[in-house]
């Protein structure tokens, strides 16, 4: 396998689950360090271990990427530790309600859901690129949804936090567009992973039925784009959305 990440320093957020995880284990392969920064202390011991198994190089703070406070210790930590962040993919996130309406929809459900995914993604970015900017290099990666881009019915909070992540992504990859660093969002559609156990069943079939590849995306495949969109390779892109839907994204 390729090292295009040899010496790089990669903060996944989510990083010790699914799609993180999966990320973060590709990344590692390709000579990255992977810092995991995540909720589950517990999780991201496990998750280390798993690396260190593998001859991975990882390691973790626990952050809540709603609290600033949080995030703002732990990009510190990052920089004395290592004196750079090359790489940073939000990945943290939840779902919210699934299949319910709006006038069902609890505020505090909503509330929660827009600072977990588009507080999050503006926090991270906010001191990610802080540190970014001293190096004139670096790479984000924020996870969207094709619900950001079409709106999931029943799912309100969550579709409205991805199309807010999309903004996000187009709004700062223009402000760091004569730089050194891209930012950049992922857009896929229903993944195989752990938070669908969390998705009632008839929403995850509605979503699987509006992809015409009529099957739900891999990890293996989550990863393999999203190392390209923060290697050294992407040089040339920045406040894109990327699609990985089988399909049901055709713009």
């Amino acid at each position: 396998m390729e090292q295009r990440f040899n010496q790089q320093i990669a903060i996944i957020t989510g990083g010790a689950d699914g799609l993180g995880k999966s990320i973060g284990k590709r990344l590692s392969r390709e000579g990255a360090h992977v810092v995991m920064f995540d909720i589950d202390e517990e999780l991201c011991q496990k998750t280390q271990t798993e690396f260190e198994k593998d001859s991975l190089s990882a390691s973790y703070h626990c952050v809540d990427v709603s609290n600033e406070g949080s995030i703002k210790q732990a990009i510190d930590a990052c920089m004395q530790a290592h004196g750079k962040i090359d790489v940073m993919i939000n990945s943290a996130g939840i779902v919210g309600p699934t299949a319910t309406k709006i006038t069902a929809t609890e505020t505090a459900d909503y509330d929660k859901v827009i600072a977990v995914n588009l507080r999050g993604s503006f926090l991270m970015s906010k001191y990610t690129l802080a540190a970014m900017e001293q190096h004139n290099y670096g790479r984000i990666l924020l996870i969207a949804s094709i619900a950001g881009k079409e709106g999931n019915p029943g799912m309100c909070p969550y579709s409205t936090s991805k199309a807010g992540v999309i903004g996000l992504t187009k709004s700062i990859g223009k402000e760091y567009a004569e730089t050194g660093i891209t930012i950049n969002a992922l857009a896929p559609a229903v993944v195989k992973t752990a938070m669908m156990a969390a998705t009632d069943p008839v929403q995850v079939k509605y979503m699987t039925d509006k992809i015409p590849m009529k099957r739900l995306g891999d990890l293996d495949e989550v990863a393999a784009i999203a190392s390209w969109i923060v290697s050294p390779e992407a040089s040339f892109n920045t406040g894109f959305t990327f699609d990985l839907t089988g399909g049901r994204a055709t713009y």
